[in-house]
């Protein structure tokens, strides 16, 4: 110890660096730690430089956790309070280009003494120690900060008593300040421009803004959202949410009940497994919670405890379609993005979530069923032994199938894991978990050979599965293919441990492989339509052509420039261009800028396209298409037409849409 303590206090006095005490690294010069290095970051430079602490993770726009909608929805919150306490009953937003987004509200206006520091000073806010605010799930004196923080242009108008006080910023810093008379309503007018340097290649999809925006109108009724001239408006709140959302009819009315800080609605249908709505605060928890486990729980168990009988609850709850969502005094989440609650207590020192859940559910939904015991209670004890007696049948095959699910955990050997999972709960790069499904040992030979190890798993097909259509889940049992995949996947109880947040159906683009495509699909839909409700399945798009030409032949300059623009640092040049093409458009514009005579290839298979290549179409620039399910799909009567039995109506429209390709000669075809 006194050895090493007179090394330490040789090493910092003395400027001897031939000291045989000192390692090779505590040779080297140690930088100046002086008061010069204590800074203090501005509330804004804090948020800017560290934003992940405020709204959890920037990305693009393509998820709905990722950053932009985070900041859209602080500024909403703001709005929802003034409704929530009654103070202005519609909302105004417009996005332009899917860029720039503006939001008006007709409640008090933000008091106009204060309103440099409510938009610009972190921890500033009127909504501190109100009791009417507690139940607010925003960044209490954060939020609408942080998107002033994080936009390139952001500019607040406050309208209040005849008065306007317009404030614009840049990247936080105050650029202009200016009260004028107006006659507009009382009210709050924010716009941003989220900042292009931190959301690279950002852009809002209008699919995921409607969403969120009809899941404030379910919660809020009574409320109108007038979104880019569109008018969303709930009378009916969360019974709306699962009339809006289902994809099969309800097997008896949904029941609907409202407390003084939960409501609850749910029903059953014909379909697999479970399907759950849960909001906190007005926050969309998709990945649950503490109320969601409670409300599993509970309703199960009321259920159970009202027709006495011993049923399981994983009957009771098959095919269930619910939505809860509950008030909270300062709600902890599990993470910053706020999609799941952890918190157990309704509020500090007060009684528990899953007692409070559990009481009402008690009361409420069985004081119900004794009411409706013919049009709901028979009807829903029908499908609990229609479940139980599925489940016995199939008792024997279950047990055989996870034995041989144990075994192929330990070796799969159609899957070739990765290293980081979907429910690796502290992993940052969870949600970059993927899974390709191919057909075939070639097209998974390329593909394991380019992918990324860390985040790319394969399953690999035999050839084309099962068609599943009208089968019941035995058949996942039964079949080893079918089996293996639940198994790889998780899914056998729920998606609570989802191993893989991207699901990737990867075929040839032939007639076989779109074959192959529509029976994966089917078997999701079948048995697992959560999992493409939820957004996890995907086709990969693959490329049909590739388009290359020597660049000394190419004459266009500009698309020399472009290609070399995009080279990664350390990247040679190389000899040639290349385009990889996914339409025929794409194809005909290549040949038009690789002119002349370029190389032209045809790809017939996944298996043609080498690692070397494979790994552009697997990588940040990876196209693929979301599999989505709407109420308006008609899931069972799609199903039915196309995987049920061929009838001479499926025949006739075959043959008066079949398109019969046509070799053109080469000059026509560059025209």
């Amino acid at each position: 110890m006194s050895n090493e303590n007179n090394g330490i206090a040789k090493g910092k006095g003395s400027n001897d660096s031939t000291d045989k005490s000192l390692t090779p690294n505590t040779q080297q010069l140690t930088p100046d730690y002086t008061d010069d290095n204590i800074r203090h970051l501005s509330d804004m430079e804090h948020v800017r430089t560290r934003p992940g602490m405020y709204i959890g993770r920037l990305g693009d726009g393509n998820l709905p956790e990722d950053g932009i909608y985070v900041l859209l929805k602080e500024v909403i919150d703001n709005s929802i309070d003034e409704f929530k306490m009654n103070a202005g009953d519609r909302i105004e937003i417009d996005i332009e280009d899917n860029l720039r987004v503006s939001v008006r509200d007709y409640g008090r206006g933000i008091p106009q003494g204060k309103l440099v520091e409510a938009v610009s000073v972190l921890n500033t806010g009127g909504k501190y120690d109100t009791k009417a605010f507690k139940k607010s799930v925003g960044l209490n004196g954060v939020g609408v900060k942080a998107v002033n923080a994080l936009s390139a242009h952001f500019e607040v108008r406050s309208f209040r008593e005849g008065k306007v006080r317009d404030l614009t910023f840049e990247r936080g810093k105050l650029t202009g300040d200016k009260t004028e008379p107006t006659q507009d309503e009382n009210g709050t007018y924010i716009y941003f421009e989220p900042d292009n340097t931190l959301f690279k290649n950002y852009s809002f999809h209008d699919e995921i803004v409607e969403t969120m925006l009809r899941n404030y109108t379910y919660l809020n009724t009574g409320l109108t959202i007038m979104y880019n001239g569109r008018r969303i408006k709930s009378r009916n709140g969360l019974e709306d949410l699962l009339v809006d959302t289902m994809t099969t009819d309800p097997l008896y009315p949904i029941i609907h009940l409202k407390g003084e800080d939960i409501e609850i609605a749910f029903t059953h249908t014909n379909q697999y497994g479970e399907e759950y709505h849960s909001f906190v605060n007005g926050q969309h928890t998709t990945q649950g919670g503490t109320h969601q486990s409670a409300f599993k729980e509970h309703i199960a168990k009321t259920i159970k405890e009202y027709y006495d009988k011993n049923y399981e609850y994983t009957d009771i709850r098959n095919g269930i379609v619910a939505a809860i969502a509950i008030n909270v005094e300062e709600p902890v989440f599990e993470s910053q993005t706020k999609i799941k609650l952890g918190s157990t207590l309704m509020e500090p020192g007060g009684e528990t979530i899953n007692k409070y859940i559990g009481d009402f559910i008690k009361r409420e939904v069985d004081n119900y069923l004794h009411i409706h015991k013919e049009d709901v209670a028979d009807v829903l004890e029908n499908k609990i032994k229609e479940s139980e007696h599925e489940r016995k049948a199939m008792a024997g095959v279950t047990k055989l199938a996870r034995e041989r699910a144990k075994k192929a955990n330990l070796h799969n050997r159609k899957l070739r894991d990765c290293r980081i999972h979907y429910n690796d709960i502290k992993n940052d790069q969870k949600e970059e978990s993927s899974i390709f499904i191919t057909e075939g040992d070639s097209a998974s030979g390329s593909i394991t050979k380019s992918r990324d190890v860390n985040t790319q798993a394969v399953f690999s097909l035999r050839g084309k599965p099962l068609n599943s259509y009208g089968l019941s889940k035995k058949v996942v049992y039964e079949n080893e293919e079918f089996n293996l995949l639940q198994a790889a996947l998780n899914i056998e109880d729920g998606l609570d441990d989802l191993r893989y947040n991207k699901v990737i159906v990867a075929t040839d683009a032939d007639v076989d492989g779109m074959h192959i495509r529509l029976l994966i699909i089917t078997f999701f839909l079948q048995f697992y339509p959560d999992l493409i409700k939820k957004g996890h399945v995907f086709v990969l798009q693959t490329p049909l052509f590739r388009v290359r030409n020597k660049r000394t032949k190419i004459k266009n300059k500009k698309v020399i420039a472009e290609a070399d623009a995009k080279l990664v640092k350390g990247e040679k040049k190389s000899d040639f261009i290349t385009r990889y093409c996914y339409s025929d458009e794409e194809r005909l514009n290549a040949i038009r800028d690789l002119g002349p005579d370029p190389e032209i290839t045809r790809f017939k298979g996944l298996g043609e396209i080498s690692p070397d290549e494979f790994v552009h179409f697997i990588g940040p620039d990876m196209r693929l298409e979301q599999v989505t399910l709407h109420k308006n799909d008609q899931v069972q009567k799609l199903l039915e037409y196309y995987m049920g039995k061929n009838t001479m109506e499926r025949q006739n429209f075959i043959i008066d849409n079949l398109v019969i390709e046509e070799d053109l000669p080469e000059d026509e075809t560059e025209k």
